[in-house]
């Protein structure tokens, strides 16, 4: 009596695969069927691993090739175990990638003064003199502070056409691309909007923008947590999260709960690390002096006492406010004290962004595919 594959597939349909409610075959139990002559062997995979389960199913395949194929038949059997992938969580959250934008890194805070904005500018500057190509989105919707930092307060973006539509230009200066509110907003008058029509404004920023290609995309956000990051973490697949912070007391409190927002079950946005702004008053003239007016290693120590990476500390000095009053950071600064701590931690940044990279699924992050300039990273 001959057979084929399909005889054997349809007597196979029969089978309930153990624990799933559906046949061996519709359940894709069966990964495989080899005739040789009258042996038949049969490759299966099941995720039931008791031995109860094994011994059933093989009885069961056996005497159903045998009685509705034929008796003649030897039967054998390859049995493999494997878990079954585990189910998404139906509460996270989790954004549409931008085309073109490899990695997206939010910089955060828990209280407002502590000078993310200053960090993420300085950090945008040392990335792209590594020579990355980098982007800001200024995210802090009631208070943006991104256009008077890079010296672009007067301009405005441009309307292009990309495919038919049309898309706004970022603003670039100092070899990074900039989107602001500030851009759209009257700077003298105070920005009262509801959390959706924020989130409204943003979304047109993050999708309707031209930023062409892109290593990475900085999004400074505004202080606190709240609408505008909730709807950026929906809004985007966010890379990594870096938390600023003052080595203050009530700060670090904040800032603690800024990295907890992003650890939430249904964020789970990496924190790649904590950076200690203001860690120090240093005058100009006496260089090597150094007061510690708002506490001692308070943010280094947090990120201790929550397993989270220290990526650096910046002094306050006073030139470090002066350059970003006048739209020049001290970043673009050559061979200088504050541009190598700066130049320190975005290569700290970066490093932990890579181990981040690696652990993470593929189809939530996209790698960095140039390391110029940033050679101390590869650990």
């Amino acid at each position: 009596m001959s057979f084929n594959k399909q005889d054997i597939y349809k007597a196979l349909e029969t089978i309930t695969a153990p624990g799933e409610g559906k046949s061996l075959i519709e359940n894709k139990n069966v990964t495989n069927v080899v005739i040789f002559g009258d042996e038949v062997n049969v490759d299966v995979t099941i995720s039931n691993p008791t031995l109860q389960a094994k011994k059933k199913i093989e009885t069961e395949i056996t005497k159903a090739i045998k009685t509705n194929v034929g008796e003649h038949i030897d039967v054998k059997i390859n049995l493999k175990v494997e878990k079954p992938a585990p189910k998404a969580n139906p509460n996270l959250i989790r954004g549409k990638e931008i085309p073109n934008i490899k990695n997206i890194i939010a910089i955060a805070s828990g209280k407002g003064g502590v000078g993310k904005s200053t960090i993420t500018a300085n950090t945008a500057i040392s990335l792209a003199k590594m020579g990355f190509s980098v982007g800001v989105l200024d995210a802090d919707v009631y208070g943006p502070s991104q256009h008077i930092m890079f010296d672009v307060e007067k301009e405005k973006p441009l309307s292009i056409n990309i495919e038919g539509r049309s898309k706004m230009k970022p603003i670039e200066n100092y070899g990074v691309k900039l989107l602001s509110l500030g851009f759209f907003t009257d700077p003298n008058q105070a920005v009262i909007w509801r959390g959706p029509m924020a989130s409204k404004a943003l979304n047109q920023l993050i999708f309707d923008a031209a930023w062409g290609e892109l290593d990475f995309l900085l999004i400074d956000l505004p202080p606190g947590t709240g609408d505008v990051h909730l709807s950026i973490v929906q809004a985007l697949p966010i890379n990594g999260a870096v938390v600023v912070s003052t080595p203050q007391n009530i700060a670090l409190a904040d800032a603690k709960k800024g990295v907890a927002m992003f650890q939430q079950n249904s964020i789970k946005v990496p924190v790649l690390g904590i950076i200690e702004n203001m860690a120090y008053f240093t005058p100009e003239e006496l260089p090597n002096n150094k007061y510690y007016i708002f506490g001692k290693d308070g943010a280094k120590n947090l990120a201790e006492d929550i397993d989270t990476k220290f990526l650096g500390e910046i002094p306050l000095v006073q030139s470090i406010r002066e350059a970003g009053d006048v739209g020049h950071p001290v970043a673009l600064q050559e061979g200088t004290v504050l541009e190598k701590s700066f130049n320190e931690i975005t290569k700290e940044m970066v490093s932990e962004l890579l181990k981040r990279n690696a652990n993470l699924p593929p189809t939530e992050v996209v790698r960095i595919t140039t390391m110029s300039g940033c050679s101390s990273v590869k650990k």
